[in-house]
């Protein structure tokens, strides 16, 4: 049993909490939060240790690995402490909201050889990995496009903002939403190494972009659009897609659905000439345990796993979220020239 710890109860705290409590290979030993309300809650309805300052947690507790849910702000301090004392970790993303912060991290993390994994859990969907098998054969032929979109109902009027509307402590819409896409695309696509034309839109709130707007240029050539706006209320929640476009047809996938155009039929793999649609519910492997979607699960599980056999997690690892970092440094550098 891998014993593990998390610090910050919110919506995504409470979730791996779940997904740790139910999951055969971990012992649950503590959990962190500083609201005394989150923490009566625990102590009356469950048996696990609840602490309100983290180091006294590790300390008396002694995880092997701890996941950081907190705001961003927090992160580096307590990353970096966990992996000083040898603790495998699992950060929820944004990674950090500033690449001097990412990078001491990264490098700390390469030095203690742990296993570390940052949450962009729409690397573990089917729809995307399937998009990306399908990019790696060749599918589309040359691709001469990309679109990276994202759109959701966060920041809907002028007030009531959390504190992801927060400059120094959640990022704005770009650190929030724009960090999936970007990330999502360095995933499925190329790594983003340069940016142009950026916009930072506020729509309603006043410290923090609430949409984004860029060309953004991979490492491999390929040129294409990023589209993000927090503040759409056509969207009962945020929605996630990916575009590409190459001389043998285009592919269009998101959370549910993967479309394909193909102008010829590929015999190989199965599909016609025209469209054709493949279902996430046919390319989402059985997980242990369902929580908001198969995806949620899967992440914890690999990063369980590579533990559990001393392998690295490299398939959201530290260092790949630090690039998605960096390019969101050009985007904030490029939009105020």
């Amino acid at each position: 049993m891998t014993k593990a710890a998390i610090i910050g109860l919110g919506k995504m705290g409470l979730s791996h909490c779940s997904i740790l409590g139910a999951h055969p290979d971990v012992d649950l030993v503590a959990v962190c939060d500083s609201s005394s309300l989150i923490q009566d809650a625990f102590k009356k309805l469950t048996k696990t240790p609840v602490y309100s300052d983290y180091k006294k947690m590790i300390e008396e507790t002694k995880p092997e690995c701890l996941f950081v849910v907190t705001p961003t702000k927090y992160h580096f301090e307590m990353v970096v402490y966990a992996l000083e004392r040898g603790i495998h970790v699992f950060c929820e993303k944004p990674f950090s909201l500033n690449v001097e912060e990412g990078q001491k991290m990264v490098n700390l993390v390469q030095e203690k050889n742990l296993v570390n994994q940052v949450g962009y859990h729409n690397r573990f969907i089917g729809t995307f990995n399937e998009m990306k098998r399908l990019l790696e054969h060749k599918i589309l032929g040359d691709c001469y496009h990309f679109l990276g979109e994202a759109y959701g109902p966060v920041v809907l009027k002028e007030k009531g903002e959390t504190w992801r509307a927060e400059r120094a402590q959640g990022g704005g819409c770009l650190f929030d939403y724009a960090s999936h896409v970007l990330n999502l695309v360095y995933y499925i696509i190329g790594k983003p190494i340069e940016v142009k034309g950026t916009l930072l839109k506020h729509i309603y709130s006043k410290e923090v972009e609430d949409a984004v707007y860029a060309s953004i240029i991979l490492e491999n050539g390929l040129t294409g659009q990023l589209s993000v706006n927090w503040s759409d209320d056509t969207y009962r929640k945020m929605s996630t897609s990916i575009r590409v476009e190459g001389k043998n047809g285009k592919m269009i996938a998101d959370a549910t659905e993967l479309k394909i155009y193909l102008k010829e039929e590929n015999k190989k793999e199965g599909l016609p000439k025209g469209w054709s649609v493949k279902y996430i519910t046919d390319l989402t492997p059985q997980v242990n345990f369902n929580l908001r979607g198969e995806e949620y699960s899967s992440q914890v599980d690999y990063f369980i796993d590579c533990i559990k056999h001393h392998r690295p997690s490299d398939k959201s690892s530290f260092a790949t979220a630090f690039a998605t970092d960096e390019i969101i440094d050009k985007l904030i550098i490029n939009a105020s020239n």
